[in-house]
């Protein structure tokens, strides 16, 4: 093993706002003091209670990835498990994200964008 994983960092233009979305999504707890960063309104985390640790860096001309649109690629996305996609779906919505794929038939998952537009997707478990 090289390195094990710290943390996954989303630019956006509002981290404490996208903490907020996330924490609400994951749980956890939003700003934990930790000594491997600095809090300041350029960099908010959220400690999830499964371990990983998301971080939100603040940047001023931020740009959205367009899904599925090539130009501006999505660049990477999350995926998070759900026993009700319906159920999730309402809760995510009413979040602050928006649908980008609500699915057709008895497909097992769905497409969303967060408030800073990165896409995520709910996945039936």
């Amino acid at each position: 093993m090289i390195a094990e994983l710290q943390c996954v960092v989303l630019d956006c233009p509002d981290p404490a706002r996208l903490a907020g979305f996330y924490a609400a999504v994951l749980g956890g707890e939003t700003d934990r003091p930790d000594r491997r960063w600095a809090l300041d309104e350029n960099w908010a985390t959220v400690h999830t209670p499964d371990g990983p640790v998301l971080c939100f860096q603040r940047v001023e001309e931020f740009r959205p990835p367009r899904w599925p649109d090539p130009a501006r690629p999505q660049q990477f996305h999350l995926d998070f498990g759900v026993q009700d996609l319906d159920r999730a779906q309402e809760q995510v919505l009413a979040l602050g994200a928006t649908v980008l794929d609500g699915g057709t038939g008895p497909r097992g998952w769905r497409v969303f964008a967060d408030p800073a537009g990165h896409p995520f997707c709910l996945v039936r478990h």
